[in-house]
C-alpha cells in the first residue's frame, strides 16, 4: 500500500475529514483496501460499539410510479408481478416481527400512489404502539406529507439520492428532478427524521470524484444512516446489459463513510451479499453495524425484484432471524436490543 494512502486513512482516522481528492484517492486504491477496512472497524467500535442493529424489512408494495433506469420496480416494467399488501396485512407483519425480537421495522415500498396520508397515517399509528421504531422507505413526498406521518409514529425515513451528479441522476432517473431529491432530504432533516440516503455504486459515467462527492453531501447533511450498494443490471431495465457495480469500491466506501461520519448507522445491505456469499460480513468487519433482513412473507419475497438473483427469497422470516444473529454471533458481535437510534456522544476513552 502506498505511504499516500497510509497518510490518508490515519488522517481520517484521527480527524474524521477529507478532501474530495483524498476521498477519490483511497477509493480508487484497490491496495489500501484491508486497511481502509481495518481503520473503519476500529471506529466502528469505538463509536458505536459491537451491537449490530437487526431491523426487520417489510416490502408492502412493489408498485411504483417511477421509472428508474435500474429498477425492477420501475413503472415501464410489464414482466413483474404487482402486488400490494393491505393495511392490515402490513399491521401483522410488523407485530410477528416484534415477535422475532425486531425493535425496528422498514416499511418499503414503491412510490405507490394507493398509500395516501389517511391510509399510511393510520398503518403507523396501529405499529407504533406496539413500541416498534418505525423507518419509511416510500419515495418522494411534500414536506406536508412528510409532516404527516412524523407525527403519526414514524421515527426514520430513508431516501436515497443513489447519486449527487445531477447530469447522472437525471439521465437513470427520467421525469425525476435532482433538486426536488434533495429538497426531500432537507426537508426530512428539518422536520427531526433520523435520514437515511445512500449511493448506488456503478451507474455508467460515475466517477471516483463524483462517488467522493456523495460522501462529503452525506456529511453536510449529517446522515443518520448511509446506505452503499453496487448496481446489480436487472435484465428487465434500461441498464440491464450494464456492468455491474464493483464490491470492492463498494466496500472502500462503506469504509470511508465509517471513518468520516463515525456515529452513522451503516447497513450490510443485501445486495453485497448477492455478489459475493457472506459479503454481509464482509462489510459488518469494514464499518457497517446494521443488517436488514426481511420479514415479508411468501411469494410477495420473490415479487420485490429490485434486481436478479436475490438473496433469502425462500427463506421464512423465522429463518432469517434467527440465521442472522448466529452469523453475528460467529463474528464475536451481538445482537442490540435497543431500538438503534443514533448516539450523539465523544468516543469511549
Amino acid at each position: 500500500m502506498a505511504e499516500r494512502s497510509e497518510q490518508l486513512i490515519r488522517k481520517a482516522q484521527a480527524t474524521h475529514c477529507l478532501t474530495r481528492q483524498d476521498i477519490a484517492e483511497l477509493l480508487g486504491d484497490a491496495d489500501c483496501e484491508e486497511r481502509l477496512a481495518q481503520a473503519a472497524d476500529a471506529v466502528r467500535q469505538e463509536f458505536v460499539g459491537d451491537g449490530v442493529h437487526l431491523r426487520g424489512l417489510i416490502e408492502f408494495s412493489n408498485i411504483c410510479r417511477q421509472d428508474c433506469c435500474y429498477c425492477g420496480l420501475r413503472r415501464d416494467n410489464r414482466r413483474i408481478e404487482r402486488y400490494r399488501l393491505t393495511p392490515d396485512e402490513i399491521v401483522e407483519l410488523a407485530r410477528k416481527a416484534k415477535g422475532y425480537g425486531y425493535r425496528t421495522v422498514v416499511l418499503q415500498s414503491g412510490e405507490d400512489p394507493y398509500f395516501s396520508v389517511p391510509v399510511l397515517c393510520h398503518i403507523l399509528q396501529r405499529i407504533k404502539k406496539m413500541d416498534l421504531a418505525i423507518t419509511l422507505s416510500i419515495g418522494e413526498r411534500s414536506r406536508e406529507e412528510y409532516r404527516a406521518f412524523r407525527a403519526a409514529g414514524a421515527d426514520r425515513y430513508l431516501l436515497r439520492i443513489e447519486t449527487t451528479d445531477a447530469e447522472i441522476y437525471h439521465r437513470y432517473d427520467p421525469g425525476m428532478s435532482h433538486a426536488n431529491r434533495l429538497r426531500c432530504l432537507w426537508d426530512l432533516r428539518e422536520l427531526g427524521y433520523e435520514v437515511g440516503t445512500g449511493t448506488l455504486v456503478g451507474l455508467p459515467g460515475q466517477s471516483l470524484d463524483s462517488l467522493a462527492a456523495d460522501v462529503l453531501f452525506y456529511q453536510e447533511l449529517d446522515a443518520d444512516m448511509i446506505g452503499i450498494g453496487p448496481l446489480i443490471p436487472n435484465g428487465d431495465t434500461p441498464l440491464g446489459e450494464a456492468a455491474p457495480g464493483d464490491f470492492h469500491l463498494t466496500r472502500r466506501m462503506v469504509s470511508i463513510l465509517r471513518l468520516l461520519l463515525p456515529e452513522a448507522n451503516i447497513p450490510a445491505t443485501t445486495a453485497m451479499e448477492t455478489m459475493v456469499p457472506h459479503g454481509r460480513e464482509l462489510i459488518l468487519a469494514s464499518g457497517a453495524n446494521v443488517v436488514m433482513p426481511n420479514v415479508t412473507e411468501g411469494d410477495y419475497r420473490r415479487k420485490y425484484a429490485l434486481y436478479p438473483g436475490k438473496i433469502c427469497v425462500a427463506d421464512t422470516p423465522a429463518d432469517c432471524r434467527q440465521c442472522m444473529q448466529g452469523r453475528i454471533a460467529a463474528m464475536g458481535r451481538f445482537v442490540a436490543r435497543d431500538q438503534g437510534f443514533r448516539h450523539h456522544r465523544k468516543p469511549n476513552s
